[in-house]
Protein backbone atom coordinates (compact mmCIF):
# COMPACT_ATOMS: atom_id res chain seq x y z
CA UNK A 1 0.00 0.00 0.00
CA UNK A 2 1.31 3.24 -1.20
CA UNK A 3 1.62 6.15 1.68
CA UNK A 4 -0.44 9.37 0.39
CA UNK A 5 -0.39 13.26 1.75
CA UNK A 6 -3.03 15.75 2.18
CA UNK A 7 -2.96 17.76 -0.61
CA UNK A 8 -4.59 20.94 1.81
CA UNK A 9 -1.76 20.63 4.60
CA UNK A 10 0.77 17.67 3.84
CA UNK A 11 -0.69 15.40 6.43
CA UNK A 12 0.29 11.53 6.46
CA UNK A 13 -3.37 9.94 5.45
CA UNK A 14 -4.05 6.52 4.82
CA UNK A 15 -6.34 4.18 2.47
CA UNK A 16 -9.43 4.02 4.66
CA UNK A 17 -9.44 8.12 5.61
CA UNK A 18 -12.42 10.01 4.53
CA UNK A 19 -11.02 13.19 6.66
CA UNK A 20 -7.51 14.68 7.13
CA UNK A 21 -7.26 14.72 11.10
CA UNK A 22 -4.99 17.55 11.01
CA UNK A 23 -6.98 20.00 8.41
CA UNK A 24 -10.27 18.77 8.55
CA UNK A 25 -9.93 18.15 4.30
CA UNK A 26 -12.73 15.78 3.02
CA UNK A 27 -10.75 12.95 1.39
CA UNK A 28 -11.79 9.64 -0.85
CA UNK A 29 -9.62 7.28 -2.90
CA UNK A 30 -9.54 7.73 -6.45
CA UNK A 31 -9.84 4.37 -8.49
CA UNK A 32 -8.55 6.01 -11.57
CA UNK A 33 -5.62 8.08 -9.82
CA UNK A 34 -5.14 5.05 -7.72
CA UNK A 35 -4.70 7.22 -5.00
CA UNK A 36 -6.31 9.26 -1.77
CA UNK A 37 -7.39 12.25 -2.64
CA UNK A 38 -8.96 15.69 -1.03
CA UNK A 39 -11.84 17.02 -2.69
CA UNK A 40 -13.84 19.98 -1.31
CA UNK A 41 -17.75 20.70 -1.84
CA UNK A 42 -18.97 22.16 -5.59
CA UNK A 43 -21.46 25.15 -4.09
CA UNK A 44 -23.33 24.76 -6.76
CA UNK A 45 -24.61 21.48 -6.64
CA UNK A 46 -24.85 18.91 -3.17
CA UNK A 47 -23.56 16.10 -2.69
CA UNK A 48 -20.54 17.03 -6.16
CA UNK A 49 -16.77 17.52 -4.88
CA UNK A 50 -13.83 19.19 -6.70
CA UNK A 51 -10.77 17.99 -6.70
CA UNK A 52 -8.08 19.71 -4.62
CA UNK A 53 -4.88 20.75 -6.24
CA UNK A 54 -5.23 19.20 -9.31
CA UNK A 55 -7.33 18.94 -12.62
CA UNK A 56 -10.32 16.50 -12.81
CA UNK A 57 -13.77 15.71 -13.27
CA UNK A 58 -16.36 16.62 -10.96
CA UNK A 59 -16.87 13.71 -8.59
CA UNK A 60 -19.33 12.21 -5.34
CA UNK A 61 -18.58 9.85 -2.58
CA UNK A 62 -19.63 6.29 -3.69
CA UNK A 63 -23.57 5.67 -2.73
CA UNK A 64 -22.34 3.20 0.39
CA UNK A 65 -20.59 6.14 2.07
CA UNK A 66 -23.51 6.59 3.77
CA UNK A 67 -22.90 3.37 5.49
CA UNK A 68 -19.67 3.76 6.41
CA UNK A 69 -18.53 0.99 4.16
CA UNK A 70 -17.02 2.63 1.50
CA UNK A 71 -14.54 5.84 1.33
CA UNK A 72 -13.93 5.39 -2.56
CA UNK A 73 -15.41 8.21 -5.36
CA UNK A 74 -16.96 7.38 -8.49
CA UNK A 75 -17.71 10.11 -11.36
CA UNK A 76 -20.51 12.83 -10.62
CA UNK A 77 -22.62 11.62 -13.34
CA UNK A 78 -22.26 7.76 -12.94
CA UNK A 79 -25.69 6.21 -13.31
CA UNK A 80 -25.75 3.82 -10.33
CA UNK A 81 -23.08 6.30 -7.98
CA UNK A 82 -21.11 3.02 -6.62
CA UNK A 83 -17.64 2.85 -7.18
CA UNK A 84 -15.65 0.47 -9.21
CA UNK A 85 -15.47 -1.77 -6.05
CA UNK A 86 -18.94 -1.36 -4.68
CA UNK A 87 -20.31 -1.89 -7.67
CA UNK A 88 -19.16 -5.56 -7.96
CA UNK A 89 -21.48 -6.29 -5.00
CA UNK A 90 -24.35 -8.67 -6.21
CA UNK A 91 -25.81 -9.36 -2.36
CA UNK A 92 -25.19 -7.63 0.85
CA UNK A 93 -26.86 -8.57 4.03
CA UNK A 94 -29.97 -7.18 5.20
CA UNK A 95 -28.67 -4.24 7.06
CA UNK A 96 -31.58 -3.50 9.14
CA UNK A 97 -30.60 -6.71 11.18
CA UNK A 98 -28.39 -6.75 13.88
CA UNK A 99 -24.80 -7.02 13.63
CA UNK A 100 -25.16 -7.25 10.13
CA UNK A 101 -24.39 -3.66 9.31
CA UNK A 102 -20.93 -3.74 11.19
CA UNK A 103 -19.88 -7.52 9.82
CA UNK A 104 -20.61 -6.21 6.01
CA UNK A 105 -18.16 -2.78 6.32
CA UNK A 106 -15.46 -5.95 7.57
CA UNK A 107 -16.11 -7.47 4.53
CA UNK A 108 -15.95 -4.00 2.44
CA UNK A 109 -12.93 -3.19 4.49
CA UNK A 110 -10.76 -6.50 3.29
CA UNK A 111 -12.61 -6.07 -0.17
CA UNK A 112 -11.02 -3.05 -0.69
CA UNK A 113 -7.73 -3.86 -0.55
CA UNK A 114 -8.10 -6.86 -2.87
CA UNK A 115 -9.68 -4.39 -5.52
CA UNK A 116 -6.92 -2.18 -4.62
CA UNK A 117 -4.44 -5.08 -5.78
CA UNK A 118 -5.72 -6.02 -8.72
CA UNK A 119 -5.91 -2.85 -10.08
CA UNK A 120 -2.51 -2.45 -9.27
CA UNK A 121 -1.66 -5.69 -11.62
CA UNK A 122 -3.76 -4.16 -13.99
CA UNK A 123 -5.92 -7.13 -13.89
CA UNK A 124 -9.17 -6.82 -15.65
CA UNK A 125 -12.59 -7.35 -13.09
CA UNK A 126 -14.86 -8.26 -16.19
CA UNK A 127 -13.99 -10.30 -18.59
CA UNK A 128 -17.37 -10.57 -20.64
CA UNK A 129 -16.71 -8.71 -23.49
CA UNK A 130 -14.51 -11.25 -24.24
CA UNK A 131 -16.58 -14.63 -23.30
CA UNK A 132 -15.36 -14.27 -20.18
CA UNK A 133 -16.98 -12.94 -16.54
CA UNK A 134 -17.45 -10.69 -14.94
CA UNK A 135 -16.24 -10.40 -10.59
CA UNK A 136 -19.01 -10.30 -8.27
CA UNK A 137 -19.52 -10.55 -4.78
CA UNK A 138 -22.38 -12.43 -2.54
CA UNK A 139 -22.19 -11.46 1.23
CA UNK A 140 -24.52 -13.92 2.78
CA UNK A 141 -25.57 -15.47 6.22
CA UNK A 142 -25.05 -19.42 6.67
CA UNK A 143 -23.49 -19.08 3.01
CA UNK A 144 -20.51 -21.29 1.94
CA UNK A 145 -17.76 -19.42 1.03
CA UNK A 146 -16.33 -20.28 -2.34
CA UNK A 147 -16.21 -19.32 -5.94
CA UNK A 148 -18.83 -20.08 -8.86
CA UNK A 149 -19.13 -18.45 -12.54
CA UNK A 150 -17.11 -15.31 -11.63
CA UNK A 151 -18.91 -14.71 -8.33
CA UNK A 152 -16.90 -14.95 -4.67
CA UNK A 153 -19.46 -16.10 -2.11
CA UNK A 154 -18.25 -15.29 1.81
CA UNK A 155 -20.25 -16.13 4.42
CA UNK A 156 -21.20 -13.20 6.81
CA UNK A 157 -19.75 -15.38 9.49
CA UNK A 158 -16.22 -14.69 8.67
CA UNK A 159 -16.36 -11.21 9.80
CA UNK A 160 -17.03 -12.69 13.10
CA UNK A 161 -13.36 -12.31 14.59
CA UNK A 162 -14.39 -15.38 17.39
CA UNK A 163 -16.24 -17.41 14.55
CA UNK A 164 -13.00 -17.16 12.46
CA UNK A 165 -10.88 -18.40 15.13
CA UNK A 166 -13.10 -21.21 16.03
CA UNK A 167 -13.29 -22.02 12.17
CA UNK A 168 -9.32 -21.45 12.05
CA UNK A 169 -8.41 -24.43 14.78
CA UNK A 170 -11.10 -26.66 13.64
CA UNK A 171 -9.66 -26.95 10.41
CA UNK A 172 -6.36 -26.82 12.19
CA UNK A 173 -5.20 -23.88 9.91
CA UNK A 174 -2.28 -21.17 10.64
CA UNK A 175 -3.81 -18.34 9.90
CA UNK A 176 -7.45 -16.97 8.19
CA UNK A 177 -8.17 -13.58 7.55
CA UNK A 178 -10.95 -11.84 5.46
CA UNK A 179 -8.60 -10.74 3.05
CA UNK A 180 -6.86 -14.25 2.84
CA UNK A 181 -10.65 -15.36 2.20
CA UNK A 182 -10.91 -12.91 -0.88
CA UNK A 183 -7.58 -13.19 -2.06
CA UNK A 184 -8.04 -17.08 -2.04
CA UNK A 185 -11.28 -16.80 -3.92
CA UNK A 186 -10.56 -14.43 -6.46
CA UNK A 187 -7.63 -16.87 -7.27
CA UNK A 188 -10.15 -19.19 -8.91
CA UNK A 189 -11.70 -16.28 -10.77
CA UNK A 190 -8.17 -15.32 -12.36
CA UNK A 191 -7.53 -19.37 -12.85
CA UNK A 192 -10.29 -18.83 -15.84
CA UNK A 193 -8.54 -15.44 -16.97
CA UNK A 194 -5.15 -16.75 -16.95
CA UNK A 195 -5.03 -20.27 -17.28
CA UNK A 196 -8.26 -21.50 -19.10
CA UNK A 197 -9.28 -18.37 -21.57
CA UNK A 198 -5.28 -17.83 -22.07
CA UNK A 199 -5.05 -21.58 -23.15
CA UNK A 200 -2.19 -22.40 -20.91
CA UNK A 201 -3.64 -25.54 -19.47
CA UNK A 202 -0.20 -27.47 -20.37
CA UNK A 203 2.35 -24.70 -18.55
CA UNK A 204 0.15 -24.71 -15.77
CA UNK A 205 -0.37 -28.65 -15.49
CA UNK A 206 3.62 -29.33 -15.23
CA UNK A 207 3.33 -27.03 -12.87
CA UNK A 208 0.62 -27.60 -10.76
CA UNK A 209 -1.03 -31.09 -11.85
CA UNK A 210 -3.84 -32.11 -13.58
CA UNK A 211 -6.93 -29.82 -12.60
CA UNK A 212 -9.68 -32.56 -14.26
CA UNK A 213 -9.24 -34.69 -11.42
CA UNK A 214 -12.28 -35.15 -9.46
CA UNK A 215 -13.05 -31.97 -7.40
CA UNK A 216 -15.39 -33.43 -5.03
CA UNK A 217 -13.98 -36.12 -4.37
CA UNK A 218 -10.78 -34.59 -3.84
CA UNK A 219 -12.45 -31.83 -1.26
CA UNK A 220 -13.80 -34.93 0.79
CA UNK A 221 -10.66 -37.03 0.33
CA UNK A 222 -8.89 -33.98 1.88
CA UNK A 223 -11.16 -33.35 4.63
CA UNK A 224 -11.85 -36.99 5.75
CA UNK A 225 -8.00 -38.31 5.57
CA UNK A 226 -5.74 -34.65 5.88
CA UNK A 227 -3.35 -33.68 3.49
CA UNK A 228 -0.47 -36.62 2.28
CA UNK A 229 2.12 -36.42 4.99
CA UNK A 230 5.20 -34.68 2.34
CA UNK A 231 2.53 -31.49 1.52
CA UNK A 232 4.68 -29.06 3.29
CA UNK A 233 7.74 -30.59 0.51
CA UNK A 234 5.56 -29.01 -2.66
CA UNK A 235 3.02 -26.75 -1.42
CA UNK A 236 2.33 -23.45 0.06
CA UNK A 237 -0.48 -24.53 2.80
CA UNK A 238 -1.70 -27.89 3.77
CA UNK A 239 -5.05 -26.78 1.90
CA UNK A 240 -2.89 -26.43 -1.27
CA UNK A 241 -2.72 -30.19 -1.41
CA UNK A 242 -6.19 -31.44 -1.60
CA UNK A 243 -6.58 -30.39 -5.54
CA UNK A 244 -4.85 -28.66 -8.30
CA UNK A 245 -6.97 -25.63 -8.38
CA UNK A 246 -6.96 -25.34 -4.87
CA UNK A 247 -3.21 -25.27 -4.88
CA UNK A 248 -3.50 -22.45 -7.78
CA UNK A 249 -5.78 -20.45 -5.32
CA UNK A 250 -3.83 -20.94 -2.42
CA UNK A 251 -0.65 -19.93 -4.09
CA UNK A 252 -2.49 -16.80 -5.34
CA UNK A 253 -3.42 -15.71 -2.07
CA UNK A 254 -0.15 -16.04 -1.06
CA UNK A 255 1.76 -14.09 -3.98
CA UNK A 256 -0.68 -11.51 -3.29
CA UNK A 257 0.12 -11.18 0.39
CA UNK A 258 3.78 -11.30 -0.49
CA UNK A 259 3.48 -8.19 -2.86
CA UNK A 260 1.32 -6.07 -0.79
CA UNK A 261 3.03 -6.43 2.22
CA UNK A 262 6.25 -5.50 0.28
CA UNK A 263 4.94 -2.64 -1.24
CA UNK A 264 3.85 -1.51 2.15
CA UNK A 265 7.21 -2.11 3.41
CA UNK A 266 8.67 -0.55 0.92
CA UNK A 267 6.75 2.67 1.37
CA UNK A 268 7.17 2.90 5.09
CA UNK A 269 11.21 2.43 4.68
CA UNK A 270 11.26 -0.73 7.18
CA UNK A 271 13.16 -3.38 4.64
CA UNK A 272 14.86 -5.10 6.99
CA UNK A 273 17.88 -6.20 4.48
CA UNK A 274 18.99 -3.06 4.66
CA UNK A 275 19.51 -2.49 8.20
CA UNK A 276 22.93 -3.67 7.68
CA UNK A 277 24.38 -1.35 5.18
CA UNK A 278 26.23 2.15 5.63
CA UNK A 279 23.23 3.54 4.37
CA UNK A 280 21.37 2.94 7.45
CA UNK A 281 17.86 1.73 8.36
CA UNK A 282 15.39 3.23 6.14
CA UNK A 283 15.40 1.44 2.91
CA UNK A 284 18.01 3.41 0.19
CA UNK A 285 17.06 1.11 -2.65
CA UNK A 286 15.09 2.54 -5.51
CA UNK A 287 11.77 2.45 -5.14
CA UNK A 288 10.12 -0.48 -7.57
CA UNK A 289 6.03 -0.44 -8.51
CA UNK A 290 6.70 -4.34 -7.09
CA UNK A 291 3.12 -4.70 -9.07
CA UNK A 292 4.49 -4.20 -12.28
CA UNK A 293 8.38 -3.90 -12.43
CA UNK A 294 10.60 -5.87 -9.84
CA UNK A 295 11.06 -9.34 -10.81
CA UNK A 296 10.01 -12.26 -8.94
CA UNK A 297 13.58 -13.75 -7.60
CA UNK A 298 14.09 -9.65 -6.19
CA UNK A 299 10.60 -9.95 -4.66
CA UNK A 300 11.72 -13.43 -2.72
CA UNK A 301 15.03 -11.56 -1.71
CA UNK A 302 13.41 -8.79 -0.25
CA UNK A 303 10.02 -11.25 1.02
CA UNK A 304 11.89 -13.79 2.99
CA UNK A 305 13.73 -11.53 5.59
CA UNK A 306 10.57 -9.07 5.58
CA UNK A 307 8.41 -11.95 6.99
CA UNK A 308 11.39 -13.66 9.72
CA UNK A 309 11.36 -9.15 10.89
CA UNK A 310 8.09 -9.00 11.19
CA UNK A 311 7.43 -12.66 12.73
CA UNK A 312 9.85 -11.71 15.26
CA UNK A 313 8.19 -8.56 16.14
CA UNK A 314 5.06 -10.32 16.63
CA UNK A 315 6.44 -12.73 18.83
CA UNK A 316 7.91 -10.10 20.66
CA UNK A 317 4.27 -8.65 21.26
CA UNK A 318 3.01 -11.87 22.29
CA UNK A 319 1.17 -12.65 19.54
CA UNK A 320 1.54 -15.50 16.72
CA UNK A 321 3.71 -15.50 13.85
CA UNK A 322 2.86 -12.28 10.97
CA UNK A 323 3.13 -14.89 8.40
CA UNK A 324 2.97 -18.50 9.34
CA UNK A 325 4.03 -20.63 6.44
CA UNK A 326 7.22 -22.16 4.65
CA UNK A 327 7.67 -21.75 1.33
CA UNK A 328 9.33 -24.72 -0.15
CA UNK A 329 11.29 -25.05 -3.46
CA UNK A 330 8.59 -26.63 -5.27
CA UNK A 331 6.12 -23.59 -4.14
CA UNK A 332 8.83 -21.18 -4.53
CA UNK A 333 8.05 -22.38 -8.45
CA UNK A 334 4.50 -22.22 -8.09
CA UNK A 335 4.99 -18.76 -6.69
CA UNK A 336 6.80 -17.52 -9.64
CA UNK A 337 4.73 -18.61 -12.52
CA UNK A 338 1.37 -16.78 -10.75
CA UNK A 339 4.29 -13.89 -11.27
CA UNK A 340 4.58 -14.44 -15.06
CA UNK A 341 0.95 -15.61 -15.81
CA UNK A 342 0.17 -11.75 -14.38
CA UNK A 343 2.86 -10.25 -15.94
CA UNK A 344 2.25 -12.04 -19.03
CA UNK A 345 -1.26 -11.20 -19.16
CA UNK A 346 -1.09 -7.65 -18.58
CA UNK A 347 1.93 -7.28 -21.32
CA UNK A 348 -0.35 -9.29 -23.81
CA UNK A 349 -3.15 -6.67 -22.99
CA UNK A 350 -0.91 -3.43 -23.26
CA UNK A 351 0.42 -4.92 -26.65
CA UNK A 352 -2.69 -6.02 -27.97
CA UNK A 353 -4.20 -2.52 -30.54
CA UNK A 354 -7.18 -0.80 -29.79
CA UNK A 355 -9.97 -2.15 -31.82
CA UNK A 356 -12.70 0.50 -33.15
CA UNK A 357 -15.14 -2.52 -31.15
CA UNK A 358 -14.69 -5.11 -28.43
CA UNK A 359 -12.64 -8.05 -30.25
CA UNK A 360 -11.17 -11.38 -28.49
CA UNK A 361 -7.53 -10.33 -28.26
CA UNK A 362 -5.03 -12.89 -28.75
CA UNK A 363 -4.03 -14.95 -25.41
CA UNK A 364 -0.34 -14.49 -24.33
CA UNK A 365 1.60 -17.93 -26.06
CA UNK A 366 3.48 -20.25 -23.24
CA UNK A 367 7.42 -19.11 -22.63
CA UNK A 368 6.62 -15.07 -23.24
CA UNK A 369 8.53 -12.98 -22.32
CA UNK A 370 7.85 -10.79 -19.36
CA UNK A 371 6.52 -6.79 -18.99
CA UNK A 372 9.97 -5.92 -17.61
CA UNK A 373 13.18 -8.03 -18.31
CA UNK A 374 14.59 -9.77 -15.60
CA UNK A 375 17.73 -8.61 -14.41
CA UNK A 376 20.21 -11.26 -13.18
CA UNK A 377 20.17 -11.87 -9.55
CA UNK A 378 21.63 -15.03 -8.90
CA UNK A 379 25.50 -14.62 -8.50
CA UNK A 380 25.63 -11.37 -7.74
CA UNK A 381 27.46 -10.01 -4.59
CA UNK A 382 24.84 -7.52 -2.20
CA UNK A 383 27.02 -4.54 -3.18
CA UNK A 384 26.11 -5.01 -6.94
CA UNK A 385 22.48 -5.55 -6.00
CA UNK A 386 22.67 -2.36 -4.15
CA UNK A 387 23.91 -1.38 -7.05
CA UNK A 388 21.26 -2.60 -9.66
CA UNK A 389 18.28 -0.76 -7.21
CA UNK A 390 20.06 2.49 -6.99
CA UNK A 391 20.45 2.69 -11.15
Amino acid sequence: MKNYACPKCGNKIYFENVQCVKCGAALGFDPELLAVVAIEPAVELTGIYHPIGREGADVRYCANTVHAACNWLTPADAGDGFCRACDLNRTIPDLAIAGNLEAWQELERAKKRLVYDLLRFGLPLDTTATGGERLAFDFLVDATTGHLNGVITINLLEADAVERERQRQQFGEPYRSLLGHLRHESGHFYWNVLIAAAGQYDAYRAVFGDEREDYGAALARHHNDGPPTNWATRHVSAYASAHPWEDWAETWAHYLHMVSSIDTAQAEGMEPRASGLLFGAIWPFKAFDVHREETFDALMERWIPLTIALNNMSRGMGHDDFYPFVIPAAAYEKLAFVHRAIRDYVAAQAAAPVPDKPVIPTPPSRGSQLASPERPVAGRSLIGRVYDRLR
